[in-house]
């Protein structure tokens, strides 16, 4: 496969993009029969978000956004509009970003803003269980050492998407950058090389399982070694 090379004006090195590691077929199966099984329950429930999203701001009711899906390749990630339109800011959206409109911050919250990702798993881009799917913007700042993550396919959740969300960890104000890019990014990263090291199905059910407990209000502990 050839390989193409992305780059955004930031002066830091592009990301380069191959055919990278795909998630194994058991899990694969997986991602299309919970998917499939998903968008029908919350067809509804969807729906109803998407028209308060609209009738609650001006904008569209879905958001979409370049990024780096499996091997480098670009991709767009679909989710509820969750901030005003036609307003710039920060990479990362930190906990009280005055970007986000009321409803939005209570769809990210609960994380219902990231409901239309189900599309992205059922069609392949991401699966049930991986990375972190970061924006491109944020990527190239990722020092090279640290982009062996983005060979594999990024997923809806994952070990360290629930214990480092950004709406949890970062407080109000505006994000510093370096702090994130050298203290926060290398604490997923250790956090995902646990699950990368031995993407199992089992290992999969392990983290699906730790989703809902974080969604109840468990708390996490270490992650385990399989």
């Amino acid at each position: 496969m050839t390989s193409h090379v992305y780059s955004l004006p930031t002066g830091e090195a592009p990301i380069v993009s191959g055919p990278g590691i795909a998630p194994l077929v058991s899990r694969r199966l997986l991602d299309i029969a919970v998917t499939g099984i998903a968008l029908l329950l919350l067809a509804v429930p969807m729906l109803v978000i998407y028209l308060i999203v609209r009738w609650s701001s001006r904008g569209p009711g879905f958001f979409a956004q370049l990024r780096v899906g499996q091997g480098g390749r670009p991709f767009s990630m679909y989710k509820f509009r969750t901030m005003r339109v036609g307003v710039a800011g920060p990479l990362v959206t930190a906990s009280a970003d005055p970007r986000l409109t009321r409803v939005g911050a209570f769809l990210r919250r609960y994380s219902l803003d990231e409901l239309p990702q189900l599309w992205n798993v059922l069609r392949g881009h991401m699966t049930l269980v991986g990375v972190r799917p970061e924006s491109y913007g944020m990527a190239v700042l990722y020092p090279v050492e640290r982009r062996w993550i983005f060979e594999h396919r990024p997923g809806l959740t994952g070990p360290a998407q629930i214990r480092f969300r950004d709406f949890d960890i970062l407080g109000p104000g505006e994000v510093d950058l370096r702090m994130y890019i050298e203290k926060v990014v290398p604490a997923r990263e250790r956090v995902d090389a646990w699950f990368l090291r031995r993407p199992t199905f089992r290992a999969t059910l392990q983290v699906l399982a730790d989703t809902v407990r974080y969604f109840l209000g468990m708390r996490l502990g270490p992650e385990r070694q399989l």
